[in-house]
């Protein structure tokens, strides 16, 4: 059966808010480095961590088309143990993640309106009005803007990315070293990179959560083609970007002898340059708006993701009761303080707070993908909605790949391989 344009379109937002938590860290800060610092000799990692790590998000949308219900209770049908495993190793990770987001666009709005703020208390503020927005319920005012700053965004990013292969690359200073990626700090940022690439594997969870949600709002139950075309929708564009911004540190940092800063306004100047660069000074303000627009979103969608998942886990593990508004509440307000705790511990160098996020998403990555798996494979799903063959066994390949690049990091990290 064909895709009906009209239902499409009642089933389209999640695919939209998985691009909005995507397009920021991993892709303004983790995709830009990896080119300003190694060039074109990661652009094979970023294929193909984007590429195994695709099923386990459309598993996520999968199971909410399947069942009408998160996959979060998949979880919990294959057992409260599985939940609990999904609880803690989220709790490990989720203040991180939020801190990093939050850090980086609180120096993309240092930037834009040229102050010179203590990036700690505008990320404070930042956290405080998502919540805040959140908590009221006025999220789904911002699905309209959220589309068009995306549409700015991907149209700036585009225009950027075939002006510099016009120009061409940067000729290298004299005397450029080129940095070996097989060295450990190579490594080490090679995991960093795929970690969030497109982004963390335990936000598959989001997937079903905002899926579900989006019935509520229509009233429209999507066939399972609809909610998938949105996913690989926002899928597809996310996997676009990283390479453009991968392009763009390659054609206009790499060789030059500047490094990407640490200090998280520089660092927003130096992105926002790299499309100036290619498009025109003209053009500093609109892109330093998008970016910072892109970031917020990013900001906003992981505070609303975590508190979200987070108070459906509660809810599931400690009541029967349903629509608990408090628990999605009380957990936003419990990410935002602590990621706030955080950044002020970790707020010195944007780059090591960035790392930690990312490296340790990646190290638990496969337990998610296996978790998802398991459910997507189970008694649940009835046959009709079970994966094909063909990603079925990109699901497998990808769990050999997630745990072994995990395994190498461990290697390397406590130096149990010198290298």
């Amino acid at each position: 059966m064909s895709l009906d344009r009209k239902h499409l379109l009642k089933a389209m937002g999640p695919g939209i808010l998985f691009a909005s938590t995507c397009i920021g860290v991993s892709h303004l800060v983790q995709s830009t480095r990896a080119g300003a610092d190694y060039g074109f000799q990661l652009i094979l990692f970023i294929i193909l961590a984007n590429l195994f790590k695709y099923p386990f998000f459309e598993f996520g949308s999968r199971y909410a088309g399947a069942t009408r219900k998160s996959i979060l209770e998949g979880y919990q049908k294959e057992g409260r143990w599985v939940l609990w495993v999904y609880f803690l190793l989220s709790l490990a990770s989720m203040f991180t993640v939020t801190a990093a987001v939050t850090f980086v666009t609180a120096g993309m709005l240092n930037n834009l309106m040229g102050w010179d703020f203590d990036p700690t208390w505008v990320s404070a503020c930042l956290l405080a009005m998502c919540t805040l927005i959140l908590a009221l319920g006025k999220y789904s005012l911002l699905d309209g803007l959220l589309k068009i700053i995306g549409s700015v965004l991907l149209i700036s990013t585009l225009v950027a990315f075939f002006g510099v292969l016009g120009k061409g690359p940067i000729e290298p200073v004299e005397n450029f070293i080129p940095k070996e990626l097989m060295e450990r700090e190579g490594i080490i940022f090679l995991i960093a990179l795929m970690g969030w690439m497109p982004t963390a594997v335990d936000l598959s969870t989001w997937n079903s959560l905002w899926a579900v949600e989006r019935m509520k709002q229509t009233g429209y139950q999507p066939r399972l083609k609809e909610i998938l075309f949105d996913f690989n929708f926002g899928y597809i564009i996310t996997a676009i970007l990283a390479l453009c911004f991968l392009t763009l540190g390659t054609y206009v940092m790499y060789g030059s002898g500047v490094e990407l800063s640490s200090n998280s306004a520089v660092f927003s100047d130096q992105v926002v340059k790299l499309y100036t660069s290619a498009i025109g000074s003209w053009a500093y303000v609109i892109i330093a708006i998008a970016a910072f627009s892109a970031m917020f979103s990013t900001t906003i969608t992981v505070v609303d993701g975590f508190g979200r998942a987070m108070g459906e886990t509660i809810r599931l593990l400690f009541f029967k009761t349903t629509g608990i508004r408090t628990l999605y509440t009380a957990m936003m307000v419990l990410v935002a303080g602590v990621s706030f705790v955080f950044i002020l511990l970790l707020s010195s160098n944007l780059k090591d707070l960035v790392d930690l996020a990312t490296t340790l998403s990646f190290v638990i990555a496969p337990v998610f993908a296996y978790i998802n798996y398991k459910v997507i494979m189970s008694d649940q799903i009835s046959e009709d909605y079970k994966p094909k063959p063909w990603l079925k066994n990109l699901a497998k390949a990808g769990l050999i790949f997630l745990t072994v690049f995990a395994l190498i990091y461990i290697v390397v990290y406590f130096d149990i391989i010198s290298i």
